[in-house]
């Protein structure tokens, strides 16, 4: 009998155990954190751009040397754009694209070539023969020691 209320007892301790709510800390709650960053003015004082963009830039490589030949220039005001590019090609011409923009129009490029392409007959390339490196025998020769 005292085995029955034993398993009894152990059962309800059990069970009642279940049912207990558990008294823990609460969950960690996450605030984030108020951003307190204030971007300085200028100090210049520039004026805020009004109207729309107007500009116009230019620039120009020629290297004698290496051969290098290019450049762009663009004029831009409002939503009317004109520009032109160039590069000197490997084959001896000079590339250039016209291009404007206009609105809504999109990219209208027009691309022109002056002179004539070259092309130099093949030359093959020299074969490579390294130099042949002789080396002597060695000539250490370790005698024996007795001892």
């Amino acid at each position: 009998m005292a085995y029955k209320v034993f398993i009894l007892a152990a059962l309800l301790a059990i069970a009642s155990a279940e049912q207990r709510p558990s008294y823990g800390p609460p969950p960690p709650t996450y605030s984030p954190p108020t951003p307190s960053y204030n971007p300085p003015r200028p100090a210049y004082n520039a004026p805020e751009p009004v109207g729309p963009a107007q500009y116009n830039f230019n620039w120009a490589v020629k290297d004698d040397y290496s051969g290098n030949d290019f450049g762009h220039d663009e004029t831009r005001n409002g939503y009317d754009t004109q520009g032109s590019y160039y590069v000197q090609l490997p084959d001896g011409r000079l590339q250039r694209v016209s291009y404007t923009v206009n609105g809504d129009s999109g990219f209208l490029a027009q691309v022109e070539y002056q002179g004539e392409a070259q092309y130099p007959a093949h030359q093959p390339a020299p074969v490579y023969k390294p130099a042949p490196t002789y080396q002597p025998a060695p000539t250490y020769q370790p005698t024996p020691t007795y001892a």
